[in-house]
């Protein structure tokens, strides 16, 4: 079957190639105010996309489906009960838990009682 189906695709592209009548390409260069495109290899823009707040509506910590916490100075969610923090790349968050970051336990402050 895969047989049949290269020699009627070389058979036809055959029949359309002599169809065909080619030219010469000519290629002008570009005027001088005319600048090319950029490419996906260029430089990045410097600029940070900034993370919309009126996703925290919606998003929920994916382990326990609690609400989380925008904190702006490190760009990342918080889940303060679980003690984990979601990064933020380029305004986009990053939900999945093994990318999660533990957030250090912070010391009960003074006269605090510890449950035990």
């Amino acid at each position: 079957m895969l047989r049949n189906v290269l020699v009627r695709f070389v058979t036809e592209s055959e029949l359309v190639g002599h169809g065909v009548r080619r030219t010469a390409s000519v290629r002008a260069p570009l005027p001088a105010f005319i600048t090319p495109l950029r490419t996906l290899t260029d430089v990045k823009d410097d600029t940070q996309k900034t993370f919309d707040s009126s996703l925290l509506d919606f998003l929920v910590c994916p382990l326990s489906k609690k609400p989380l916490r925008f904190d702006a100075k490190t760009n990342e969610l918080i889940n303060d009960e679980l003690g984990i923090a979601y990064p933020i790349t380029d305004g986009i968050p990053n939900m999945i838990p093994q990318e999660a970051r533990l957030l250090p336990k912070s010391a009960p402050a003074q006269g605090q009682h510890i449950p035990s």
